[in-house]
């Protein structure tokens, strides 16, 4: 089981590579503040993810203070503990650090691209990074080339 976070969402829908998140880790559960970021009308891919998302939605009673996190990430850290998830979707580096000083693993959506790779869903990431870089998501070249070079495309 795995909890997503929005940006991850985001650069997936881009990619068009939603389902390989199921396939990799099972079943894929967001915190209620996380869809309602995700589904906002004006929000690119809304329409997508909230299809996509429809009945993965869990409520989470948020009683902790939001210790500078937003509050999808806290309630998808929250979901996380709450359903004893596999994995955490995230891809703000900053919430990935406070995850894992707090025994939570985590995953970003290049990690769920390498490992559709590894696992024969994909057959090329390249395209996928080039799409997902057009489309806005900040992605460094060096980033770009240890992806590549993981998956053998460099």
């Amino acid at each position: 089981m795995i909890i997503g976070d929005s940006s991850a969402l985001v650069t997936l829908a881009i990619a068009d590579k939603l389902d390989i998140v199921e396939k990799l880790f099972g079943n894929l559960y967001v915190p209620e503040a996380v869809y309602k970021e995700l589904t906002k009308i004006e929000k690119p891919y809304s329409s997508k993810l909230k299809s996509f998302l429809k009945g993965r939605v869990k409520n989470v009673n948020l009683k902790i203070e939001k210790l500078g996190l937003g509050a999808g990430e806290l309630e998808a850290i929250i979901l996380y503990k709450e359903l004893n998830a596999d994995i955490l979707l995230i891809d703000d580096a900053r919430v990935k650090k406070f995850a894992l000083l707090n025994d939570i693993k985590v995953i970003g959506s290049l990690g769920i691209l390498i490992k559709a790779k590894e696992n024969g869903y994909i057959s090329e990431i390249k395209p996928l990074l080039e799409k997902i870089k057009k489309s806005g998501i900040y992605l460094t070249d060096y980033i770009i080339n240890q992806v590549l070079e993981i998956c053998n495309e460099s």
